[in-house]
């Protein structure tokens, strides 16, 4: 038999023995995807870390949409965002601090733990001659096998004492900006031809403009770095539940290393139905651009969006990329935020006509996909809405949006990691999954 043709056969299998019906998850109770009914996740674990809601439980014991709210260690997202807006500060790393320790620190501890980020950003040699060997196009891939390989650097990777996981969050939070500025360079180098080049990180530079200083030189406004840092905030934290975090806390309960169980979240993060999402945006944003004449026209746009809807146009997905939520409901708080920033850089850049047409996108794409899904629960753009647009005005390659997700969620991560490690009663995350198929008889190889 040639392989081919057996590959073609056990392909075939998958068929049938893939097929469940769909009438046996409601029979058993089965929550798919850790779904209820109404859209809420399973209640699997308690955190005292990130808080998302989307809906509030009524007197009636149903869930309510609800404006978006979305805190870390019991702070509301806006109340942290805000003051650092007016006083046009960075505040990745006093958020980062946050997450991990559960309070906001003072002057004199944000210093010193900014001293720390600073100190451990410069890579191992031994990695950055590793990184010119794995030079590729998916950063995401390099960025796990460069995580996987600071195992073998670390003197103590297997310990799991409070000091070590949090020198070990402390080193990760540090390098992996670093990793992702390299692995670009290098790529670029290798696949464009351009000029190599490794820029160390500069003393005393938030993470925002250090990592765009090694990425681009001095090739970025103050507006950029800043925009960059509410990026990075927004997506440090977003409750247990997300696939990434998730993923993290199931690996770390089986008291895996920290760089094992980290590499793992990275490779949930990369899918595009979590964070390669924000390219998915991009692309469908300059389809649309090129394929809607007039970009104020509110009849235009409904037909085409009600296009994509049927299956008619782009894709033919029937999505509309960046409208919804599996959580949020009326708004999410972090699209929010990012969409009151992108309008000050969009104006910096000399593309508010675009900008104006993205806003009229989600305004006419929320309207568009609750008729089309004719349900009374309301749906709001996501965080990827507006993040991909504002990449691209700061200057940044589609090549590196998921690592920049990356970069910023390993804060939560490493903060979950440290609480599932931590909390009295632990054990491993095992859920269970129902055999429906029927026993059979065993048959010797010579009456098959």
């Amino acid at each position: 038999m040639k392989k081919e043709y057996l590959i073609y056969k056990l392909s075939d299998a998958v068929k049938t023995t893939c097929k469940i019906e769909n009438d046996l998850f409601t029979q058993y109770g089965v929550k798919r995807g850790l779904r209820n009914e109404d859209g809420s996740g399973v209640l699997v674990g308690l955190t005292n870390i990130g808080n998302v809601v989307g809906y509030e439980m009524g007197e009636d014991g149903k869930p309510h949409p609800t404006e978006g709210k979305l805190y870390y260690r019991g702070y509301e997202l806006d109340d942290l965002v805000t003051p650092l807006l007016e006083e046009k500060r960075f505040g990745f790393e006093e958020v980062a601090y946050l997450i991990l320790s559960g309070r906001l620190p003072d002057k004199e501890e944000l210093s010193a733990f900014m001293e720390l980020i600073n100190d451990n950003m410069p890579l191992d040699h031994r990695t950055i001659v590793h990184l010119v060997d794995l030079e590729g196009s998916n950063i995401m891939n390099i960025l796990a096998r460069c995580v996987l390989e600071m195992y073998t650097f670390d003197q103590n990777p297997d310990d799991m004492s409070r000091d070590n996981l949090m020198r070990q969050a402390i080193e990760l939070i540090a390098k992996l900006p670093t990793i992702v500025a390299y692995a670009y360079n290098i790529y670029r180098h290798g696949v464009q031809g351009r000029s190599l080049h490794i820029r160390h990180p500069r003393e005393r530079l938030s993470i925002a403009e250090n990592f765009l200083y090694m990425l681009k030189h001095e090739e970025y406004t103050e507006l950029d770095a800043r925009t960059l840092d509410l990026l990075l905030i927004t997506q440090a934290e977003h409750g247990g539940g997300n696939n990434s975090t998730f993923t993290v806390r199931v690996t770390s309960s089986t008291r895996t290393d920290t760089y094992s169980s980290i590499a793992a979240g990275i490779g949930s993060l990369k899918g595009p139905l979590h964070g390669g999402a924000n390219i998915k945006v991009t692309n469908m944003f300059h389809h649309l651009q090129e394929n809607i004449s007039d970009w104020t026209s509110i009849d235009e746009i409904d037909t085409y969006l009600r296009r994509m809807l049927n299956k008619e146009a782009y894709d033919k997905s029937g999505l509309i990329y960046g409208i919804g939520h599996a959580v949020y409901t009326k708004s999410d708080p972090r699209a929010v935020e990012l969409k009151r920033l992108a309008g000050e850089l969009a104006k910096e850049k000399g593309r508010e006509e675009e900008y104006n047409f993205l806003c009229l996108l989600e305004q006419e794409g929320i309207k568009c996909l609750m008729e089309h899904r004719k349900s009374a629960k309301p749906a709001c753009a996501n965080l990827d809405f507006y993040s991909g647009f504002i990449y691209e005005m700061i200057g940044l390659p589609q090549e590196i949006y998921t690592p920049i997700f990356a970069m910023a969620r390993i804060v939560g991560w490493m903060a979950h990691r440290i609480e599932e490690l931590n909390f009295d009663g632990r054990r491993i995350i095992r859920p269970a999954y129902k055999n429906v198929l029927e026993q059979k008889a065993y048959v010797p190889i010579a009456n098959r």
